[in-house]
């Protein structure tokens, strides 16, 4: 990442920048977050994924065969209050057009979300991690390398499925290989903190099955190259739910009976309401 001069270049890449990040019409997410309910659940050093509604989170999707097309650290309470009175940013995360910043829970809270968390984290490495991405706020992607912003304008390109997590890093900018998760990739390779699996023939041990495989997941352990599905995948990070967090009772959920035998056979179910899982605990 490098500071760029006004020059033609840099315009155009802020166009296409901005152009990439233009939302696109008709998402509706399943479960959209709740800043306070992810505030209760999050602990410092987890990793928020996100479905994103982007143009370029298409591509992304696409690319890395996965719903989650951008991954953001969770930091806490490291960041001062703000002066002007707005909500604390807790999050810092990469994007093409800004860079390397810290953003509120707020910024997500209509989007599907995934939390993933470094299980059996040692308070002392978690500090090192949350340190190591709080020094990288400020950087900023090169905007003069136009080839690689060009390749997120084709969300489907034609190319077999083992070659397109290489097309993320296809192109002259080192920056924007994967946009957003090599930089907490690199955070947790700071403490050698593992991903993705190890590889190994022992015997009874899991072990990958091809040469091409094996090749793979070599290449991938780089941290340039890892993507927001590998910390949903990496045995070694566990998914945590809020709504499970607190205790979920389901027989307390109040199904909505009004909806008619019509609609029912139509093929549509009841809907169902549960009250905020986090309510009780914040009491």
């Amino acid at each position: 990442m490098t500071e760029t001069g006004d020059t033609l270049l840099d315009r155009l890449g802020r166009w296409l920048a901005g152009r990439l990040q233009e939302e696109s019409s008709g998402y509706e997410p399943y479960t959209p977050s709740d800043a306070e309910t992810l505030r209760r659940t999050l602990e410092p050093g987890d990793i928020l994924l996100v479905e994103g509604n982007q143009k370029i989170s298409a591509a992304i999707k696409y690319l890395t065969q996965s719903t989650w097309s951008h991954a953001a650290f969770y930091i806490g309470d490291a960041l001062p209050e703000p002066e002007d009175g707005s909500e604390r940013p807790r999050l810092i995360e990469v994007t093409l057009g800004e860079g390397c910043i810290a953003v509120p829970l707020s910024r997500y809270r209509t989007y599907n979300t995934r939390i993933c968390r470094a299980s059996g984290l040692a308070p002392e490495d978690r500090d090192k991690v949350v340190a190591f991405m709080i020094g990288k706020l400020g950087l900023k992607y090169d905007l003069k390398n136009i080839f690689d912003m060009l390749r997120y304008f084709f969300p489907t390109p034609p190319v077999p499925v083992r070659w397109r997590r290489r097309m993320l890093a296809f192109g002259s900018g080192d920056p924007t290989r994967a946009i957003c998760s090599s930089l907490i990739a690199e955070a947790y390779g700071q403490i050698r903190y593992p991903i993705l699996p190890e590889i190994t023939r022992a015997p009874g041990r899991s072990s990958a099955q091809s040469n091409f495989s094996r090749k793979e997941i070599l290449h991938i352990r780089h941290h340039s190259l890892y993507t927001p599905r590998d910390f949903d995948l990496s045995p070694y990070f566990r998914i945590v739910k809020p709504t499970l967090e607190y205790g979920f009772d389901y027989r307390a959920v109040t199904w909505d009976d009004k909806i008619g035998d019509d609609k029912i056979a139509d093929g549509k179910i009841a809907d169902c309401k549960l009250a905020d899982p986090g309510a009780k605990a914040a009491e």
